[in-house]
């Protein structure tokens, strides 16, 4: 399996799979911004509301992919503000429950970060449930833990839980102009 960045039409292409990741990925539990049961139809209206972030180089996505479709995602948020555009946000890193515990998500969270860096971005940022799986990813990736809020956000089930703000410097590899074909 390979982490490929989506072009705009592979995107548009893959919503319904992304529709399919992002349903069992809540289902499991993960708090990724949804309260279950989420509905398809409502994850995929989500994922086609990112597609002029995506055309505007405001939002990449990468994904992978195995036998049975999607299997994990990510995306980086590029800031827009002019005092800004040093940084973006990590967005949506998901693995499917099938795809768990093979290396999924370091492989996209390092695609990540190389795209902000051959983007001219230094900085990233992230936030993630206070608790979960993912801390110890971020943690063992070089991430820095920056500090706690309470009451953040509601888990799948409705239960408000904490977050934990993250972030981590990159290195450029090229600095480029902040410009949408990002």
């Amino acid at each position: 399996m390979s982490v490929a960045r989506l072009t705009c039409d592979e995107f548009l292409a893959g919503v319904g799979e992304l529709a399919d990741l992002l349903v069992d990925t809540v289902d499991a539990g993960a708090s990724v911004g949804f309260l279950a049961p989420l509905r398809r139809a409502e994850a995929a209206a989500w994922w086609r509301g990112r597609s002029a972030a995506l055309s505007a180089g405001l939002l990449a996505v990468w994904a992978v992919r195995d036998e049975h479709g999607i299997v994990g995602t990510v995306g980086l948020a590029f800031a827009e503000s002019p005092n800004s555009r040093h940084r973006a946000e990590v967005v949506k890193l998901m693995v499917h429950p099938r795809g768990r515990g093979r290396g999924i998500g370091r492989s996209l969270l390092d695609a990540a970060e190389r795209g902000a860096a051959e983007a001219g971005v230094t900085l990233l940022s992230l936030d993630t449930e206070t608790g979960s799986p993912a801390e110890s990813l971020y943690r063992s990736a070089g991430w820095v833990r920056a500090g706690v809020i309470p009451d953040y956000a509601a888990a799948p089930s409705g239960e408000l839980r904490p977050t934990t703000l993250y972030y981590r410097r990159v290195a450029v590899t090229e600095v480029r102009e902040h410009a949408p074909t990002r």
